[in-house]
């Protein structure tokens, strides 16, 4: 009954996210401080991700590929579907959700028990939109830079760990990322990171929103905001894969 009551009051929330700005001016204007708070800042620990999986990527291929009846282009072929796939989405969409998810939790929340919402409301202001919107609409716009960001920069710690341990050539592993490319794949992965930078800041926005008490409970909303959108990221990864690639 619970679970039934939360799904309502989220989708309720959801709603009243959407509605008209009540001025473009300043929509826009948190809009930039989004893209830059939430998008921009993200993009350094996606990088240091996104290199080291690429390389443990590569050289595991290289450990586990001892066939003389295997090329060793495969290697970097596998290294570079791994990551247009799976990783450079749903890895690094992980990632954001404990950088980023708990960030948006723990500012609404902190805002709610120090009656910032309440003081909104009471001026007659949507707090819901006005909070949250711009939120989601920066983080929706600037993911699909992250999720490339995230393949090239893979792709090229796979070749920085080939040339670095001798796993594979490098000549071997260029002509791998570049054979039977299928554009798609990095089209499939685009989609489920918009779905998934959707789940991250309506499920943090909400745990914020809905905080009652002090530090302690936007604390633990913070932490119900990470796991909930892992939880929830790992399933839509399963459905979306079902669509997308069946």
């Amino acid at each position: 009954m619970n679970l039934v009551y939360h799904l309502g009051r989220y989708f309720v929330f959801v709603w009243n996210i959407f509605s008209r700005p009540e001025k473009y001016s300043v929509w826009l204007k948190q809009f930039v401080k989004e893209v830059q708070s939430l998008g921009v800042s993200s993009v350094g620990i996606i990088i240091l991700v996104s290199i080291f999986i690429g390389a443990a990527i590569t050289i595991q291929m290289a450990y586990n590929i001892t066939s003389p009846l295997v090329p060793d282009y495969v290697i970097s072929l596998t290294t570079r579907d791994t990551m247009l796939l799976e990783f450079s989405s749903t890895i690094i969409s992980l990632v954001l959700a404990g950088k980023v998810g708990s960030s948006v939790a723990s500012e609404i929340g902190t805002m709610r028990v120090t009656e910032q919402i309440d003081a909104l409301e009471i001026m007659g202001v949507n707090s819901a939109s006005f909070l949250v919107l711009p939120k989601v609409f920066a983080f929706v716009f600037f993911i699909p830079v992250i999720v490339i960001i995230s393949m090239f920069v893979g792709i090229g710690g796979g070749w920085l760990s080939s040339v670095l341990t001798d796993a594979i050539s490098a000549q071997d592993y260029i002509t791998g990322i570049r054979l039977a490319f299928i554009p798609y794949y990095v089209t499939y992965s685009i989609i489920k990171a918009l779905a998934f930078a959707f789940i991250i800041i309506t499920i943090s926005a909400y745990q914020g929103y809905y905080v009652k008490g002090g530090a302690l409970e936007v604390g633990r909303a913070s932490t119900r905001s990470v796991v909930y959108s892992c939880v929830l990221i790992l399933l839509f990864d399963l459905v979306l894969t079902q669509l997308l690639l069946s």
